[in-house]
């Protein structure tokens, strides 16, 4: 890993709801704290003055003319960002004068794969790896490059592979880890395998062409795995000019002496005992029986530190991500951050605090739970104000989490959602901002740098969160799909989650709360009581006689083909009846299918709706159904919908993703792209009559219901997110009349992760045209 790091609703979419600042997540139900209709207090039940970080801005690293963003620094006066792409052999420069609208602003070419970055008052230190693959002969080139001119004004053989690059706070020395890999090609990926790693201290008083350069020898360091192959991984330096160096595939750290460039102590990272987590990896996506399940124990796991920090000059933070696999097939990585004194005592464990604030969030990676759960990779601690801070990034989650270590055991603050797979992190103080590299590209969605900012009046940037079950663990949830209201409780909205996991459930949510609060969840069960894992809910609508009546989307896959169905179950989630569409409709179907589902009347005047997500085999071009069955006499009628138009991104399309009753008696329905970013460009409500429409069974030549425009929400999903979300998904309007909507965050699979929880205000001037 390569990085380095310099210490130290109501949801406000509508211009008329006032903005509440959010701190944290993850209390149970019974501690959130109501939210008053001028959102005045935080999910703690505290005013509104506690200092927070918000998103703020969004650098797409393609503007630049790069591929992915690792590690990123600042310059001295924070208005400048510098970041490495090891993909094309560049370092980028981004423009933060404003960071608000950060701007591209070039980038230098570096003959190899920049790994880090320092940088000094004057120049940038940037590593660059020239091995090209030689495991037994690696190279490396350390660039030292004016600031001011951008040009190279002195190269500095490093004698192997360079990882990390830091500086120290008086500014008199560079380090430089060269870590000389493994090759995990070979020798079952075990260690030893040499060139042995080792540190270079640069003496950088004065000139570049003056610097000097010394080696740490890390070899046969009591305690360690391979003692003739240290592989040395993450650096920082503190105040007394002494580094702390993980050496990640040895689970060990050493403290160095910068002055004699000597290791004066090392010892052991040692283990931790891991219980109710979910260590069984399943596969996402349908029918591939993904389950959170915070069920597991995992014993005597070796921490295998990654990044290091120090808090002060008596302690330091790892982050435990793991990195190796030994001879018996045990691996490492323990999911969280330890707290040490120099003297190798842990003073404080997090255990599996930081993945439970993520499951809070939705922010589990199910595909990786067997791993090594959220991955704490990259972190850093810096000194804000009278707080010293330190930020946590989840590789596999796409989150940071915020801690205050002034005084004691950490405590936790907030999360941050990031871009896919945060790997580096610079906090800059003196203009109370954060900034985070993530490195990964994934389909629609493009490796990016996020910046935030620390202010007392901060918009949340999690918006639904989950309280905890009855033993305490947090409620696993994530892709929520579908949204509906509560007939009579305004506080109350339920939300159903798709089938990027295996257990289709049911979620209500507290909207009373700041942010939203998933205080239960109940998965769809038939009579016997069995898990319905087969199912791939898009839509919910609370029935006026109790329970719901959810819609199941189809799919015509070989091999992992389901029916398009609605199903009635109880409030306890246990199916009673289930519905398909007629035979004849379906020998048409595309695996774009039911998307929403809404209810209205009672007893023989019960109708179900459902929207088709896009066009079917004999419908009109951009054009899809809206169907109706009547619930007395099991009959199935239909109606056209007509798409708009729009010149889209080749593979991009329009299709429905909700349809919701309005109290007027007419029906929002949720049309919109599946792009996002700058690329997103349809987010739109529209208001359809039903109520008077001509239905007809399917067969019969079908009529096409006016639409309205009712709400174009691209805006709000632009403002409330650090990148706009492609899946919007969910609609309710609540009985006090506030609407809501929810976006859908794939189960972090090639995703983001983020889900926006909305409130849009009354339904009079939210959906008024």
């Amino acid at each position: 890993m390569h990085r380095t790091h310099r210490r130290g609703w109501r949801i406000g979419v509508a211009s008329t709801v006032a903005l509440a600042a959010v701190v944290g997540a993850g209390v149970t139900p019974s501690t959130a704290a109501p939210l008053d209709r001028n959102g005045d207090h935080d999910r703690h039940g505290h005013h509104n003055d506690e200092e927070a970080f918000a998103h703020i801005g969004t650098f797409d690293v393609r503007d630049n003319g790069t591929t992915v963003a690792e590690i990123v620094n600042a310059t001295k006066d924070g208005r400048t960002l510098v970041y490495t792409d090891s993909a094309t052999g560049k370092v980028g420069f981004v423009d933060i004068r404003d960071p608000k609208h950060p701007v591209a602003a070039g980038t230098i070419t570096l003959g190899g794969e920049p790994t880090s970055v320092g940088i000094t008052s004057k120049y940038a230190l940037v590593s660059v790896d020239t091995s090209n693959g030689n495991f037994v002969a690696p190279t490396g080139t350390l660039f030292v490059i004016d600031l001011a001119t951008r040009a190279t004004v002195r190269t500095i053989d490093l004698g192997g592979q360079p990882d990390a690059v830091d500086i120290s706070p008086d500014g008199r020395y560079a380090t430089v880890v060269i870590e000389n890999q493994r090759n995990e090609g070979i020798n079952g990926a075990l260690i030893p395998q040499l060139p042995a790693g080792t540190v270079v201290v640069l003496d950088i008083d004065g000139k570049p062409a003056k610097w000097t350069s010394r080696l740490v020898d890390l070899t046969n360091l009591p305690g360690m795995y391979a003692p003739t192959d240290p592989e040395p991984e993450y650096i920082d330096i503190n105040d007394r000019n002494q580094a702390v160096l993980s050496l990640q595939e040895n689970n060990h750290l050493a403290i160095i002496d910068l002055r004699r460039a000597k290791v004066v102590s090392s010892f052991t990272a040692g283990t931790v005992d891991l219980v109710n987590v979910d260590a069984v990896e399943e596969k996402l996506g349908p029918q591939k029986k993904g389950r959170i399940i915070l069920a597991d124990s995992v014993l005597a796991r070796r921490r295998e530190p990654d990044t290091v920090a120090w808090i002060d000059n008596k302690t330091f933070v790892t982050a435990n991500e793991g990195d190796y696999t030994d001879e018996s097939g045990k691996e490492g990585g323990s999911r969280g951050f330890t707290v040490f004194n120099t003297s190798g005592t842990v003073v404080f464990e997090a255990g599996a605090s930081f993945e439970y604030e993520s499951i809070r969030a939705g922010h589990f990676n199910e595909t990786r739970a067997a791993n090594k759960g959220i991955e704490p990779e990259a972190l850093t601690v810096e000194k804000f104000d009278h707080q010293n801070l330190l930020f946590v990034g989840g590789e596999r989650s796409n989150v940071v989490g915020v801690y205050d270590v002034s005084k004691g055991a950490p405590k936790f603050l907030q999360l941050l959602p990031t871009g896919i797979g945060p790997e580096g992190m610079k906090a800059i103080p003196k203009r109370d901002l954060l900034v985070v590299a993530a490195e990964t590209a994934a389909g629609i969605f493009p490796s990016m740098i996020t910046i935030y900012e620390r202010d007392d009046d901060a918009k949340p940037s999690m918006t639904l969160v989950s309280g905890n079950d009855a033993n305490g663990l947090p409620l696993p949830w994530n892709a929520m799909s579908g949204l509906t209201a509560d007939l009579t409780d305004a506080n109350t909205l339920y939300g159903v989650s798709d089938s990027i996991l295996a257990e289709a459930g049911i979620h209500t949510i507290d909207v009373s709360s700041v942010p939203a609060v998933i205080t239960r969840r109940v998965l769809v069960t038939d009579a016997a009581g069995a898990v319905r894992n087969d199912l791939d809910l898009e839509g919910i609508a609370a029935a006026p006689e109790g329970g719901f009546w959810l819609a199941s989307e189809g799919r015509v896959t070989a091999g992992s083909s389901r029916p398009n169905v609605i199903l009635k179950v109880d409030a306890n989630g246990v199916v009673q009846s289930e519905v398909p569409l007629p035979a004849a409709l379906v020998a048409g179907a595309g695996n774009d299918g039911l998307e929403g589902v809404a209810v209205t009347g009672v007893g023989t005047t019960q109708y179900v709706y459902v929207a088709i997500q896009r066009p079917w085999a004999g419908d009109p071009a951009e054009t899809v159904k809206i169907g109706r069955y009547e619930v007395a006499t099991g009959a199935w009628t239909f109606v056209q919908y007509a798409l708009d138009v729009m010149t889209l991104p080749a593979g991009a399309v329009i299709g429905l993703s909700e349809i919701t009753p309005l109290p007027n008696g007419t029906f929002a329905i949720i049309e919109r792209d599946g792009l996002a970013g700058t690329q997103a460009v349809q987010k739109k409500i529209y208001g359809v009559d039903l109520a008077t429409a001509d239905f007809q069974p399917f067969g019969s030549p079908l009529t096409t219901v006016p639409k309205v425009l009712l709400a174009d929400v691209l805006d709000e999903l632009q403002a409330n997110t650090i990148y706009t979300p492609d899946k919007l998904e969910g609609l309710a309007v609540a009985a006090d009349g506030e609407v809501y909507m929810v976006t859908d965050n794939d189960g972090l699979d090639s995703a983001l992760g983020q889900t926006l929880f909305l409130g849009l205000g009354p339904v009079g001037s939210a959906l008024a045209g």
